[in-house]
């Protein structure tokens, strides 16, 4: 391949114009859209008011009072920020508070706080695998998880989608020619809505001596008894895993989380690059976590609302519209696949030209393009009567 180099040199960014223009062509352009005011069941989308079913914000938290009112009292004793990285001047008391309520919802010895949840992937993967080392993740598993399985250097092979079987033959074929081994997996698939097989992969991590990683950014507050997320659903709590989370979903706020044993936590924080490396998460951060996590222990009717919603408008779905087709779902978040992602966008503008903000979802974020719907318990009947009627009268 020939490149012109010297006088001859072409402008060196010209190819961002024409990838915008391949991503234009293709329907995969994105752009962001201004929510106005506290977030909730309703907000003001660019200047219309508008049913929210785009959220994460499962139990109606993010405009809560109570963690607004702990976030704004550690500023005012913490300040803004927290200056530098943990290991530095970025540590405060306050952070290893929300470590051990971590733990103690998860049931798990110790756990660590990240700045993200991405960021909690990242340096978890990289720092308990290497080139010598082999992965397993699942297909659709979420972008962190696979960026920090490419970013370890690990061996790197996908297995078809909650595809046990398949799972199990590669392992035979595959792991005693590495060092370690990890099987990555999100407990809640995002932007499906369903749930991984935990304890069959708790399974074969035993039988093929590998480390079993699970996402629980979709489950922490939502599944399970106490709302410890899917490890608690399947009856898995205690078993041998590494467990991240996310505290900006159900919780509310920002910043992820690993939980896990004593020894993989204490080896974190000496070997983990995004957690040694970054800023300590904001005082106002951690304190609207820690209150959210305080609120998901003491007022269960909220997941319990929260479900009810759920069963609602998917008995409102089977009685209106038995031929909508949803993706299988064990979760607040149901999905039905078009076409294309032109369908899908033009969709998504008729839903929201009649009061309902949720937007497609598209390539490479999914395979195939769709509308996602994430139920919320601030959600009231109205609002979930309303959805089954635009479906209905407006676009299927």
């Amino acid at each position: 391949m020939n490149f012109e180099f010297g006088a001859k040199r072409r402008d060196p960014y010209a190819w961002l114009e024409q990838s915008l223009a391949t991503i234009h062509r293709a329907d995969w352009y994105r752009s962001v859209q201004p929510i106005d005011g506290r977030p909730g069941a309703t907000v003001v989308l660019a200047g219309q008011e508008v049913i929210n079913f785009a959220s994460n914000d499962y139990l109606g938290l993010a405009g809560d009072e109570r963690l607004m009112a702990a976030a704004t009292a550690a500023i005012a004793q913490f300040g803004t920020g927290s200056t530098g990285s943990r290991l530095l001047s970025g540590h405060r008391e306050l952070h290893r508070e929300l470590e051990e309520a971590i733990a103690s919802t998860k049931q798990t010895e110790d756990a660590l706080v990240f700045s993200s949840g991405y960021l909690a992937n990242l340096g978890a993967i990289t720092a308990i695998v290497g080139k010598r080392d082999l992965i397993f993740s699942d297909q659709y598993n979420h972008s962190s998880l696979k960026n920090g399985a490419i970013l370890s250097g690990a061996a790197f092979v996908e297995y078809p989608h909650c595809d046990v079987e398949v799972l199990k033959t590669q392992l035979s074929q595959q792991r005693q020619n590495y060092r370690r081994c990890l099987i990555l997996t999100d407990s809640v698939f995002s932007m499906d809505g369903d749930l991984c097989p935990l304890p069959a992969l708790l399974d074969l991590a035993d039988e093929f001596n590998c480390m079993l990683l699970v996402d629980e950014a979709h489950a922490t507050g939502v599944l399970g008894k106490t709302g410890a997320g899917c490890v608690e659903h399947f009856g898995c709590t205690g078993k041998p895993l590494i467990q991240i989370g996310t505290l900006s979903k159900a919780l509310a706020s920002l910043g992820g989380y690993v939980a896990g044993s004593s020894a993989l936590i204490d080896f974190l924080r000496n070997r983990a690059p995004t957690w040694i490396y970054t800023t300590g998460l904001s005082p106002a951060d951690t304190a609207a976590a820690l209150a959210a996590i305080k609120i998901v222990q003491q007022e269960p009717q909220r997941r319990d609302k929260l479900w009810e919603n759920v069963h609602y408008l998917k008995s409102l779905l089977q009685q209106q519209l038995p031929n909508l087709k949803l993706l299988p779902s064990e979760s607040p978040i149901l999905c039905f696949q078009l076409p294309s992602a032109k369908d899908a966008l033009q969709a998504g503008k008729q839903l929201r030209d009649a009061g309902i903000f949720a937007p497609a979802i598209r390539p490479p974020t999914v395979p195939t393009s769709r509308i996602r719907i994430s139920l919320m318990a601030t959600h009231e009947a109205a609002h979930i009567e309303k959805l089954v009627a635009v479906l209905k009268h407006k676009l299927l």
